[in-house]
């Protein structure tokens, strides 16, 4: 296994035919084609008067194209990869908050980072796939960008300079900046790669988002340090995950619990699979329950592997050694990457067994948060130990337990989201007096998110209402699943808001009266979800995301609504409307829709044509679904 201090160095030691990047069922790219793409992006950078130490923003979807970009970008400066699904306020914040240069983005996307880029004035790069071959694509600046800068020749970053930019959100009201440099990134994938023992012969199959530090590092350059090959998806579906085991030769990946729950789910209703080569699951970004690992291992045979990590950390801090080493359940495992302790309140260190805040410091720990005096004075105890923010205890044996968070950000299915920035979006509506956000126990996605709102004097609102005004100005991630109406927020003794404690003082008001589905829509939305849930019973006004729903069971929900009725919804219209009481009318309206699209197309149809249809259809005996 090499040891290479940066992404250059990273890049020129995988083999000339040596293929280590494709998208499903392609060979893709090898070491020689890598090395030519890697190059052409710090060529078109540099022509446009990108130096060293610039931000480019990269906004691309999912596969090959976009770790092919971030090789490219932070290899020669500073990668600042956002997320797609970003709303216009969010990517003028961050393209402003990063101080950016340049902006990538997919030819014809409609995404609104493109607008803001230009009203910015920051230089613009099309990025036009080649769909034949992921990864060979063509960088095509955009004219109408302001050109800032003169051509200087493509330079590559040393050990010590930042590659990588990424913002984690804590409890002030505006996320941190982490950066990264080329040492850091590589010496926590070097640990990834040690831990899980990678060797060439692996195959990787990435199903996490590339604007996440656990698919950059965890994933991505994890396996290239091992000279191992990735197959970049455009993210998590049972039928490319189940096609890539058995045609692709996939012998581990690694997701968040999300991911876990729902490939689970997927082989409990089509059997075991006949052959695979997996030979480890790796799990991180959030606590993995122990009936998740148990279901795991049954099905494929294979060791699952917790582990630990966090952004200011360029991802993994702990992990689980493989057999015949011990696991523990319950435990993220031993130190793998930064030296890990407990310390106490003052920054004394805690012997095994007591309980304290778990802290590290290592080779891949980040110094400090940019530009945020305030944030590192806090973040550090004597001796350059980091503060997690996390709760935990080391046993004898040196095994990590986490307990719970000092922090109150809330890790939804590994994001981490900030309440203050989904409290600051409510209180924009000119009827929302108050708003405080807090977590909510989830069953699969360890917490959820839920909003306590007081209205203002004589204002009108519903929880549809305040969840379409968020959905306008945040990424659906941010979004909570749940909006209860109090007349005041519960404060603590001095008469501050204190969000840790809110889910249990407002029991009352997160419980709703449970309501029979009445309509014939609503008894078909309540057997489906039943189904998806696997629970006997749903009401009405149940919650779905509350009750266990996440994004892929609600993917579910959506396919089997356009299977049985013809009603095309997206995912996004279940997260608005998360109650069957408020998604019948929309699903109703997409049912009309289909049969007014299919009755316009039988009208235009030949007489002789319909009438030979309707032979071959035969006598009508019956009618499945709504429709």
């Amino acid at each position: 296994m090499p040891h290479v201090t940066t992404l250059s160095e990273l890049v020129h030691s995988i083999g000339a035919q040596q293929p280590v990047l494709r998208a499903l069922g392609t060979r893709g790219l090898d070491g020689a084609l890598l090395r030519q793409q890697v190059n052409d992006i710090g060529v078109c950078l540099a022509s446009a008067g990108i130096k060293a130490g610039d931000a480019v923003a990269v906004v691309l979807p999912n596969g090959v194209d976009m770790a092919v970009t971030f090789l490219g970008v932070a290899t020669h400066t500073v990668c600042a990869p956002l997320n797609p699904a970003f709303g216009a306020a969010e990517f003028a914040y961050y393209l402003q908050d990063l101080s950016v240069r340049a902006l990538i983005i997919a030819a014809n996307s409609a995404s609104p980072a493109r607008e803001q880029a230009r009203m910015l004035g920051l230089v613009i790069f099309e990025l036009e796939s080649d769909r034949a071959e992921p990864g060979r694509f063509t960088l095509t600046r955009d004219q109408q960008g302001n050109e800032r800068g003169k051509s200087e020749p493509a330079r590559t970053g040393a050990a010590e300079d930042v590659a990588l930019v990424l913002h984690t959100s804590g409890t002030t009201a505006r996320p941190k900046q982490v950066p990264l440099t080329h040492r850091q990134l590589l010496s926590s994938a070097r640990a990834v790669a040690t831990a899980l023992a990678l060797t060439p012969d692996d195959v990787s199959l990435n199903v996490m988002p590339l604007f996440h530090i656990h698919g950059l590092v965890g994933v991505l350059l994890a396996s290239l340090h091992a000279r191992a090959s990735v197959i970049c998806t455009s993210g998590f579906t049972p039928a490319s995950f189940t096609r890539a085991l058995i045609d692709d030769h996939v012998t581990w990946y690694s997701a968040v619990p999300t991911i876990h729950q729902s490939v689970v789910d997927t082989f409990a209703s089509q059997g075991r699979p006949q052959r695979h080569g997996l030979r480890l699951i790796r799990s991180s970004s959030a606590p993995l329950p122990p009936s998740v690992m148990n279901r795991l291992e049954q099905c494929f045979g294979v060791p699952v592997i917790e582990a630990y990590g966090m952004t200011e950390a360029a991802h993994q801090m702990t992990s689980n050694p493989l057999p015949p080493a011990l696991r523990k359940v319950g435990s993220v495992g031993l130190p793998a990457g930064p030296e890990i302790a407990i310390m106490d309140e003052g920054g004394k260190p805690l012997a095994a067994g007591e309980l304290g805040e778990v802290v590290i410091r290592g080779p891949n720990v980040m110094s400090g948060y940019l530009n945020n005096a305030e944030a590192n004075a806090g973040s550090y105890f004597d001796g350059g130990w980091f503060r997690t923010g996390d709760q935990g205890r080391l046993d004898d044996q040196g095994y990590l337990f986490l307990t719970g968070r000092l922090k109150e950000i809330i890790n939804r299915a590994g994001e981490k989201i900030s309440p203050r920035e989904v409290d600051e979006a409510l209180l924009e509506h000119p009827d929302v007096h108050q708003a405080v956000t807090f977590a909510v126990p989830h069953p699969t996605i360890g917490e959820d998110i839920a909003t306590a709102v007081v209205m203002a004097p004589h204002a009108r609102l519903d929880e549809p209402v305040l969840r379409a005004w968020l959905f306008a100005r945040l990424a659906a991630s941010k979004v909570p699943s749940r909006i209860v109406f109090v007349p005041t927020i519960p404060k603590g003794a001095t008469g501050k808001v204190q969000r840790i404690g809110l889910y249990q003082q407002l029991q009352a008001h997160l419980q709703v009266e449970h309501k029979q589905p009445v309509t014939p829509t609503q008894q078909m939305l309540a057997r489906i979800c039943q189904d998806v849930l696997q629970i006997p019973a749903i009401g009405i006004t149940d919650n779905f995301f509350a009750l266990g729903g996440d994004s892929l069971r609600g993917a579910r929900v959506i396919a089997r609504l356009l299977e049985e009725t013809g009603a095309s919804l997206e995912v996004r219209e279940l997260f608005q409307y998360p109650t069957i009481e408020h998604l019948a009318p929309r699903v109703e309206a997409a049912i009309a829709a289909h049969e007014h699209a299919l009755f316009e197309f039988v009208r235009q149809l030949p007489e002789e044509e319909v009438r030979r249809l309707l032979q071959d259809a035969g006598p009508v005996t019956g009618q499945q679904g709504n429709g």
